[in-house]
Formats: structure tokens, C-alpha cells, sequence
């Protein structure tokens, strides 16, 4: 009960009063149990830390997968401009939302998917549930939605993107698709890039030879950690631990 009016007084007052890393944001109010554990410090505390290692007020930050925006608005904070995009128009509405109640003007958001190419793409999440931060091109399911996709090099070429010191990606899957067509920016600009390995979305026949192929053509990267910053061993994400489970990659020279 009291959950539910502490719900209701979120709501009737239109914002949640909450911190991501410290830094205080008013959050939408119907994700008031998420932004509660962020506020804890209870959510991913080793992605504020590289957020914060690798964002300056000189430099820009991309966002591949935003969701409803807790690394958009604090890396909004922390760096010059914020390049972002997310699909999920139901996710998109609260990633919007929660840029106007902060007031944020340093961030382009974008309610289309990263893909191979222009066009409509089917896109549902893993669990069901629109705007549950688990939708991926992966997934065409009946209850999903259709999203408008765009190819990085459309993207790329309008924008100027040489000041991005970090890219994280975090597309359920997707992964293997849109990254490899990043490739020839990532390697003249050379950022940062932290991505979300997910392998287990995949076919058990297919999961060994695409997670390879992405590791080999993301090799001109000297250096591999894991989401903790610690150096990481590439071959033992093909094992078959490492197949069978999710992993956070940070690649930098």
C-alpha cells in the first residue's frame, strides 16, 4: 500500500527526486522503483565510473541504445554534447520526458535504430513489455513495434563527430549487426567504446563464429577490460562460459 501511494505522489507531483552518481536529477515518475535504485547507487556504479573517466566538458559522448536515459542525462552533465539514439517509441517518450524536466539542452536524441541501412525494421523486447530497456532488431515479435532505422554513415557524414571520446553501445543484440559498421570511423577517431556483449541472444550454432568475427574486427583495439575496468582476456568471451552469458567490454588504445 504504501508503495503505491508513494507511486501516486510521484506522479500527482510529475517527477521523482532522485541522483544518478551523486548528481541530482527530477526523474519521471513511472520508473520511480529504477530511478530508486540508481539513486542508491545500486545500478551499474561501474558505468558511471567510466563515464566519468572518459567525459570532459570539451568533448562529446555517444549513446548507442539509450533507453530511458540514465547515462544520456548524467553524461549530458559531464560532457559538451551528447549524441543518442533509442527506438522503443515507448522508451523514447520517458528518455524525452526526462531531458525537458532537467532542462537539458546539450543532448540530440534520436527515436531511430542504428542499422545497416535506411528502412523499417521490427523491433520487441526480450521480455514483452515496450520501453522495458530489453527491445533489440533482434526480436520482430507480435507485440513489438516498428522502428525507423538509419545507416551510421548517413548519420556520420551530416554530424561532426570528431570530439566523441566515448561510445557505449547497449542494443540487446543488435550489437553484431551495427557495429561492424562503425568500423572505419571508430578506427580513424579511435575512441572509447564500452558495448554490451550478448551473446546469448543468438542461436547456439551461431554464437561462437559471430562473437569471433566481432572480436577480429574490432582487434585494432590494443586494450580489452571488462565492465569493471579490469584488463580482460578476449579469447575467454569465446569460451563456452562465455558464450552462455552477457558481458560489458570496454575497448581503448
Amino acid at each position: 500500500m504504501l508503495t503505491q501511494v508513494r507511486k501516486m505522489f510521484y506522479r500527482a507531483r510529475g517527477y521523482y527526486a532522485g541522483n544518478l552518481n551523486g548528481e541530482p536529477f527530477r526523474l519521471d515518475p513511472y520508473h520511480s522503483k529504477f530511478w530508486r535504485k540508481a539513486s542508491s547507487g545500486a545500478w551499474e556504479p561501474e558505468t558511471f565510473a567510466i563515464l566519468d573517466e572518459y567525459l570532459s566538458p570539451d568533448g562529446d559522448y555517444l549513446d548507442i541504445g539509450a533507453w530511458i536515459g540514465p547515462t544520456v542525462l548524467y553524461g549530458a552533465r559531464k560532457s559538451r554534447h551528447v549524441w543518442c539514439f533509442e527506438p522503443d517509441p515507448t522508451a523514447f517518450r520517458h528518455l524525452a520526458w526526462n531531458l525537458d524536466l532537467n532542462n537539458i539542452d546539450n543532448v540530440s536524441a534520436f527515436g531511430v535504430a542504428l542499422s545497416d541501412k535506411f528502412g523499417v525494421a521490427r523491433m520487441a523486447s526480450v521480455r514483452g513489455e515496450p520501453g522495458d530497456s530489453t527491445s533489440s532488431l533482434l526480436h520482430d515479435g507480435a507485440h513489438g513495434s516498428d522502428a525507423l532505422t538509419i545507416a551510421w554513415d548517413q548519420f556520420e557524414t551530416a554530424n561532426d563527430l570528431s570530439k566523441v571520446s566515448l561510445v557505449k553501445m547497449d542494443i540487446e543484440g543488435a550489437e553484431f549487426l551495427v557495429l561492424p559498421t562503425l568500423l572505419e570511423w571508430l578506427k580513424k577517431q579511435r575512441p572509447a567504446l564500452l558495448f554490451s556483449l550478448h551473446a546469448p541472444l543468438l542461436e547456439v550454432e551461431e554464437r561462437h563464429e559471430k562473437t569471433a568475427a566481432l572480436l577480429n574486427v574490432l582487434s585494432f583495439y590494443s586494450d580489452a577490460y571488462d565492465g569493471n575496468n579490469a584488463p580482460l582476456d578476449r579469447l575467454s568471451l569465446l569460451s563456452s562460459a562465455g558464450l552462455s552469458r552477457y558481458h560489458t567490454v570496454l575497448f581503448k588504445d
